[in-house]
């Protein structure tokens, strides 16, 4: 065949026509059928969003871990290192700097090799404590006949419900007594009633850091493990009975192996938490007793000329989670199967404590499990009542109420800074910070609950797409970073040109802090929210929403009329687990707001100014508002954080 000119522009002409009929036809049909389903527009949007507030902060604070934050820290990076750095110039001497000082070797040890050393210690001890403590009490209310479960489940969960820092306070409350300089004296609750006076290491430094946060996570233990324990297939342990195994060889061959992944992911999340937990030691570390990473982070981020130290070991704690989730995914992998439930006898064999003319023992170990669940779940509340009352810490004759009514100030120095120090019923710093604190609380839990059933909902129609396993694997990561270092993240963003507004340190505005908390906890509480929609969501047949459809009913009308009032109880749940976390946390949002922004930050300034009363009074109400909130939701809906798992 003959080319010639004519035949070029023909083939030519038939190849665009070929192409536009076929290639952009095709392409555009297959978007649009794409984009036809609400579930798919749903995933490419939240792909996007979540690209820039999780990925792209995270990147954000890794480049800032080698970028000179200063002209402060680029001369001592110069005579430290001989080298010649400008503020803004990308270098790994930061990095060198903390982590091997060569001028100064003592300042990498001081700040950061001793802190991360002793927070390892802190969250070791603070994992078995939860552990021993929530275990054992899941077997007792799964597997014995023990009295008072109800009640015991009930309350057993409320050291998780309250802040960590709540339950730091009640242990200064309870042992300060008047032998220890750092707590100025004063005189506890156990020295008042008893005379006893502890050693300074039982009330400030790491040992009661690790009990405190033992004790704050021992709750999460429980429902991990007793949730494994109650849905345990009973066969398991009765054919073991009918072998004539004693019940010690029971526990240890059958009933351990069944609930390690639950061990498992306990200890590594309890110490993933523990070891970058703020507010525990920072309210139990009086006269410097104890620096644990997180204290020396934030210390680096507000020092001059340190701030970048400070974002190198941001990232070294969030590599410390991610080496921790990866050791939690290789484990329980390691093993074929961890089923527990198949086809579920209708007796679940039970331990009876105390037979016979023993049976009044039952009754003396319910009895002696409520007091000591009642002593960390129901008496903090009684010591914030009393300290809050008292003129003279410990001395219940001295019980007045002017800290609560007065209007008179307290502390001058207070005043001084535009602030109040009055009552609190008429201090209007501890009210707008409240105030504050309930209105980024509601925004968060909205933002977090409708993103989190919205990305339940998508995942759950596209289980197996690529994008669907990246919008919930990126939504969950949040949830693997420090608080902390997911506050260094958007404290990073606040000083990069067109976010300043959202630094409060800059504005002079607490409605910046607002902004930026929002966001921060809008994201950070985002997986709370996203694995509760999803696992609701997946509980849903598809039959469902399909009989709608053939009815031509809208997506947003079944969302709202069908699918929502189905699982009513566990779309709540997306809202008031992000709404409680919200209202009490200060890890988070520590480096991002003032001392004024929130309720949690005055709390701290109080304390921090030695006016006891008012601090535990604002405790109180913190922890009551709380607790009110859960078990009104749990009342009108159902819904709850605490949902037990016995009784």
């Amino acid at each position: 065949m003959k080319l010639n000119k004519a035949t070029f522009v023909d083939g030519y002409n038939n190849f665009i026509r070929f192409f536009k009929e076929f290639s952009f036809r095709k392409l555009w049909n297959n978007t649009k059928t794409f984009f036809s389903k609400p579930a798919n527009i749903i995933l490419v949007v939240f792909s996007i969003i979540l690209i820039a507030g999780v990925i792209y902060p995270l990147i954000s604070l890794f480049f800032d871990s080698f970028t000179v934050q200063s002209l402060s820290e680029a001369k001592e990076l110069n005579e430290t290192w001989d080298l010649s750095l400008q503020k803004g110039d990308l270098t790994w001497a930061l990095w060198a700097n903390i982590l091997f000082n060569k001028t100064n070797m003592d300042f990498s040890i001081n700040y950061f090799w001793q802190p991360l050393g002793l927070s390892i210690v802190m969250a070791i001890c603070a994992c078995l404590i939860a552990v021993l403590a929530g275990g054992i009490l899941a077997f007792f209310i799964t597997r014995t006949n023990l009295p008072f479960k109800k009640f015991i489940s009930t309350v057993f969960v409320f050291p998780y419900i309250m802040p960590s820092w709540s339950i730091a306070m009640f242990w200064e409350n309870f042992f300060k007594n008047s032998n220890i300089s750092a707590c100025n004296f004063q005189v506890g609750m156990l020295q008042a009633m008893t005379g006893i006076c502890v050693p300074e290491w039982m009330l400030y430094g790491i040992f009661p850091c690790a009990m405190v946060l033992g004790i704050h996570y021992a709750p999460f233990a429980y429902i991990l493990i007793g949730g494994i324990l109650r849905n345990m297939d009973a066969n398991l342990e009765e054919a073991a009975t009918i072998l004539k195994a004693s019940r010690f060889k029971i526990i240890r061959r059958i009933t351990l192996p069944i609930v390690a992944p639950a061990l498992i992911s306990t200890v590594l999340l309890v110490f993933a938490s523990s070891i970058s937990s703020y507010t525990v030691p920072a309210f139990l570390n009086a006269n410097n007793s104890f620096t644990s990473i997180s204290i020396s982070m934030r210390g680096l981020m507000v020092m001059a000329g340190k701030k970048g130290m400070g974002y190198v070991v941001a990232i070294i704690l969030l590599i410390f989670s991610v080496i921790i989730l990866a050791i939690n995914n290789s484990l329980t992998k390691s093993r074929r199967s961890f089923t527990t439930v198949s086809g579920k006898s209708g007796q679940i064999s039970k331990i009876k404590i105390g037979t016979g003319k023993l049976s009044w023992l039952k009754w003396v170990v319910g009895t002696v499990i409520i007091i000591l669940v009642a002593f960390f779940a129901v008496f903090p509340l009684i010591t914030f009542i009393l300290e809050s009352l008292e003129e003279n810490p410990g001395d219940i004759t001295t019980i007045t109420f002017k800290y609560w009514i007065s209007p008179e100030s307290f502390d001058v120095r207070i005043e001084n800074q535009g602030q109040s120090a009055a009552g609190v019923f008429h201090n209007f710093t501890i009210w707008k910070a409240f105030g504050r604190s309930v209105l980024v609380a509601v925004i968060v839990a909205l933002i977090a609950g409708t993103f989190g059933i919205l990305i339940g909902y998508a995942v759950s129609k596209n289980r197996h797409s690529k994008l669907a396993n990246f919008v919930s694997s990126t939504a969950f990561l949040p949830y693997l970073i420090p608080a902390l270092s997911f506050g260094a993240i958007f404290f990073s963003l606040s000083f990069v040109d067109g976010f300043r507004w959202l630094n409060v340190s800059t504005t002079n505005n607490e409605w910046s802090a607002v902004a930026i908390c929002i966001l921060a906890g809008g994201i950070k509480f985002l997986p709370f929210a996203s694995r509760s929609g999803t696992n609701a969501m997946l509980q849903l047949s598809g039959e469902i929403e399909e009989a709608a459809i053939l009815t031509n009913c809208p997506w947003w009308k079944r969302m709202v009329r069908i699918l929502f009032p189905i699982q009513k109880s566990s779309f709540i749940s997306c809202y008031l687990l992000p709404f409680i976390s919200c209202m009490r946390e200060l890890t988070l949002f520590v480096l991002i707001t003032s001392s004024f922004s929130l309720i949690t930050n005055v709390l701290q300034y109080f304390d921090s100014y030695g006016l006891n009363q008012i601090s535990n009074a604002i405790n109180l109400l913190i922890v009551l508002f709380v607790i009110v909130v859960n078990l009104l939701v749990n009342k009108l809906t159902g819904a709850s954080i605490d949902k037990g798992i016995g009784g």
